[in-house]
């Protein structure tokens, strides 16, 4: 009898687990009422990487759609793909922005709309240019039918594609052959240690945001500085548009180096993050080169070639030469140098290097973090700047993957974020803020 009561309640304690485990998958699951439209489409990626629209189903087989989705879920990435019908129910200028907000998850998105094609992304995950360089190569020629174009993009884009794929993603116990009595045992874990992952994972973003913003406030102290230095030199030229043998060239130089002046005051205004300070930088290197050109005209002198900045300190603007230089136990290579440290370096004398406060104290730029590489980005080009930094410990750190992930954006590829992210910080082109080219409807 008392082994009956046992397996009785047992029995009981079963059947209540696994009816509450039910009850959960059919609360996530998609209502009846959105089987189109952007909820059935976010709904459909929170659960796999490929989603096919029942009204687009013959563009992409179902045996192709699968597996599509197990070469994105076997590469670990959050990479999103769907195939949607031309209809009203996805308008081209803002169903890939509904979309990325409905799903809520971080990641390359790729959308099929009929017969065109258009793909975005957040900046943690991809920055716009590879989105909108990707995109750009699958649309050939001639009109390609919906499997060829996707496994194209999407054989290229995982090999790119930083983060991980959303945990939602993972498979059921069914599909795994998992017991029932594991699935169960499963759901007890997943109940007891859910409350801690979380908390680990908003511990984790706390302390990236503390990073960025500690990052931040070590810039600005350095970006402020080159601001001054450059209103500081827009005084000392002491151009007057009105004065005598000013012409309209002078004028248009002079034009410029203000408006890059107040150009890089407005953004660095505005900079959230460390990789924003780029934009400020650069416009103080164009603005720079603007006074190098005005300043030759007033003297009579051919306008210089456009050059990068002195890599030893943008502040004496435009280089004059190239010179050997090679960090303390690094190997020698060349950089730009203005005139006077160019003479410096002949002479077997130190050049005049850019310093920063660092904990250890004054230290040379290239030799105090990571922090400063969006600031000698924007004055020497990302593309450029780890063969100049070769050997230092900024080259080093940018030469790493965690380099870019730390300082690309707010949260990594395939977290969970909602609709609480930056449109700014999602796009792949020009076109309607997200594009990478389009939904060109067979302009391929």
């Amino acid at each position: 009898m008392r082994t009956r009561l046992i397996s009785i309640r047992w029995g009981s304690l079963l059947s209540g687990v696994l009816l509450a485990l039910g009850a959960t998958a059919l609360a996530a699951a998609p209502q009846a009422s959105a089987d189109t439209g952007v909820a059935a489409v976010a709904e459909a990626l929170k659960e796999g990487p490929v989603y096919v629209d029942p009204r687009a189903a013959a563009q992409l087989p179902q045996a192709e759609a699968d597996a599509l989705a197990e070469k994105i879920k076997d590469a670990g990435k959050p990479v999103f793909v769907a195939v949607l019908p031309a209809t009203a129910d996805f308008p081209q200028d803002k169903v890939l922005a509904a979309v990325r907000a409905e799903t809520g998850i971080t990641g390359l998105y790729a959308i099929r709309l009929g017969d065109g094609f258009n793909a975005g992304a957040d900046r943690a995950v991809m920055p716009a240019n590879a989105v909108r360089n990707l995109t750009e190569a699958v649309k050939t020629g001639a009109p390609v039918d919906a499997s060829t174009q996707l496994n194209n993009f999407v054989d290229q884009a995982l090999t790119q594609t930083r983060g991980g794929a959303p945990a939602s993603w993972g498979t059921t116990g069914a599909e795994e052959g998992v017991p029932v009595g594991g699935l169960v045992t499963l759901g007890a874990v997943a109940a007891i240690g859910g409350g801690s992952a979380y908390a680990l994972v908003r511990r984790n973003r706390r302390k990236k945001e503390e990073a960025r913003r500690e990052a931040v406030e070590r810039l600005s102290v350095v970006v402020d500085e080159d601001i001054t230095a450059f209103g500081e030199e827009l005084e000392r030229l002491d151009f007057h548009p009105g004065e005598p043998g000013a012409d309209d060239a002078m004028r248009a130089d002079y034009e410029r180096g203000l408006d890059s002046y107040e150009k890089a005051k407005r953004i660095m205004a505005s900079v959230e993050r460390p990789e924003e300070v780029t934009g400020v930088t650069q416009a103080l290197e164009d603005g720079r080169y603007a006074l190098a050109c005005l300043d030759a005209r007033r003297r009579g002198e051919p306008v210089p070639e456009r050059r990068l900045p002195c890599f030893f300190d943008p502040r004496h603007g435009p280089s004059t030469e190239d010179a050997a230089w090679a960090p303390a136990d690094g190997a020698a290579r060349t950089v730009p140098v203005c005139t006077a440290d160019a003479v410096r370096l002949r002479d077997g004398l130190d050049p005049a290097v850019r310093t920063v406060d660092t904990e250890r104290g004054p230290r040379p730029y290239y030799d105090a973090g990571p922090a400063y590489g969006p600031w000698a980005g924007g004055y020497f080009g990302v593309g450029i700047l780890p063969g100049l930094l070769m050997g230092t410990m900024l080259g080093s750190m940018m030469s790493t993957p965690a380099y870019a992930a730390d300082y690309g954006g707010g949260m990594d590829g395939g977290d969970f974020s909602g609709a609480d992210f930056n449109p700014s910080d999602f796009g792949g082109g020009d076109f309607g803020g997200f594009g990478g080219g389009g939904f060109d409807g067979g302009g391929f």
